[in-house]
């Protein structure tokens, strides 16, 4: 009995050493997929990384960008009002530049005017050689005027407007219910502006007594 089950051990042996090997083969593939997956997870990581660091230098260059576009912008817009300052310093100094020349110019106009004035309807009428003379005066005072206006000297004669504080100025009122309060009535001495400035407010007599403007304007609607 003995001899017999001594082989029967002997033949055992074999089969377990082949379970006990395949079994250690499936033990490492174990350990292959382990270090598969934790290799997969290092590289996800490692990707998430490098992505947020792209992002990061993405986010970084888009702001300077804004900054530098920020900069030109205001860069343009100050040479752009530069530029308008200058054509507008540049216009005002040609455009005012005769202003002393033509202040000293209108006491010669007001002599011309006062000299029309002070010669009679009649002389001119009976006596060819006041009227031939009148005549020269009246052409030379038109042609002066003429010319200051093409340097932007107007002359303001403002009977029968509204009164103006900026190129008009009261000397004294003249009672008037027959036309809207604040008209100038009468015109002492004319003036002149230059541009949008005034060379020489015109001297006024202003209406009081009419109705107001606003009233006066509703009326003649109606």
């Amino acid at each position: 009995m003995t001899s017999k089950t001594k082989p029967e051990a002997e033949t055992e042996t074999p089969a377990a050493a082949e379970t006990t090997a395949s079994a250690a083969p499936t033990a490492d593939s174990a350990g292959q997929v382990g270090g598969e997956q934790s290799g997969t997870a290092e590289a996800g990581a490692d990707q998430t990384a490098v992505n947020d660091g792209a992002f990061e230098v993405l986010t970084k260059l888009q702001a300077e960008n804004a900054e530098l576009k920020d900069r030109v912008l205001r860069t343009m817009a100050e040479v752009e009002n530069v530029r308008r300052r200058g054509e507008r310093e540049l216009h005002d100094a040609r455009q005012y530049a005769i202003a002393k020349f033509a202040g000293d110019m209108l006491g010669v106009a007001d002599n011309m005017e006062r000299a029309l004035a002070s010669v009679p309807a009649e002389a001119r009428e009976t006596d060819a050689a006041v009227k031939a003379l009148m005549e020269g005066v009246e052409l030379t005072e038109k042609e002066m005027l003429r010319s200051l206006e093409k340097h932007g000297v107007k002359k303001l004669d403002p009977k029968g407007e509204r009164f103006d504080p900026n190129f008009h100025q009261a000397i004294f009122e003249v009672p008037d219910p027959s036309v809207p309060n604040g008209t100038v009535a009468q015109v002492v001495q004319v003036g002149y502006s230059i541009g949008t400035r005034v060379l020489r407010p015109a001297m006024v007599g202003v209406a009081r007594g009419g109705p107001k403007p606003a009233a006066a304007e509703a009326e003649k609607q109606a």
